[in-house]
Formats: structure tokens, sequence, C-alpha cells
């Protein structure tokens, strides 16, 4: 079977999509657990009765009054939140992309080519 300059496109093609559903995975699960250790955080500290908390701010700790620190932890949850769903709709787009790269391929080359993942 011959194997065009378009086919090669196709399947290198595929194989960058294959690559980057990848890393979105696991970006997706990073972001995830980032937004459960936000939403931890925000409960640990509704339940803190002082007024001054421990915040940390790079590699240092701070003492910040606890209401900037619960709208400070607000804005990083929706930051994450937002950009989960951002990753979300790109894997969405990239499965739907690889379909229709499997369906042309194999269309052509049938069982002489394998995209699944085992």
């Amino acid at each position: 079977m011959e194997v065009t300059w378009q086919d090669q496109q196709n399947i290198n093609t595929f194989s960058r999509f294959n690559n980057r559903f990848h890393e979105l995975e696991d970006e997706i699960k990073f972001a995830k657990e980032k937004c459960d250790n936000l939403e931890d955080a925000g409960n640990e500290l509704i339940l803190a009765d002082e007024e001054m908390v421990r915040f940390q701010i790079g590699e240092v700790f701070a003492h910040l009054p606890k209401d900037e620190v619960e709208t400070r932890i607000e804005e990083m949850k929706e930051a994450t939140c937002k950009t989960l769903e951002k990753l979300e709709q790109e894997k969405q787009s990239l499965v739907s992309q690889m379909a229709e790269l499997k369906k042309v391929l194999y269309a052509k080359f049938k069982d002489s080519i394998n995209l699944e993942e085992d």
C-alpha cells in the first residue's frame, strides 16, 4: 500500500493530537487537584477562629487578615476552575479531531494501521 504525502501529514497530525491529549489529561488532573485543595483550604479557613492567618505567597508565609485570605483563595479557585474548563474544552475538541482523522486513516489503511491505545 502506498502512503502519500497527505496520508503522512494526517498520521503526523494524529500523533501530535494524541501527544497533546495525554498532556491535557495530566494538566486536567493537576487542575482538579488544585481546585479541590483550594476548596479544602477555604473550608478550613471558615473553621478558623483567628483574625490573622498564615498565607503562602511564593515560598514565604505571610500573616494576613482572614477576610483577605478568603478573598484570595476564592479568586485562585475561580481562576483554576476557569482554566480547568478551558482544558476540558480543548480535550473535547482534540477528541473530535482525532476521531475524524481515525475515520480517514482507517478508511484508507484498514488493518494496516493501529491508532488505538492498548
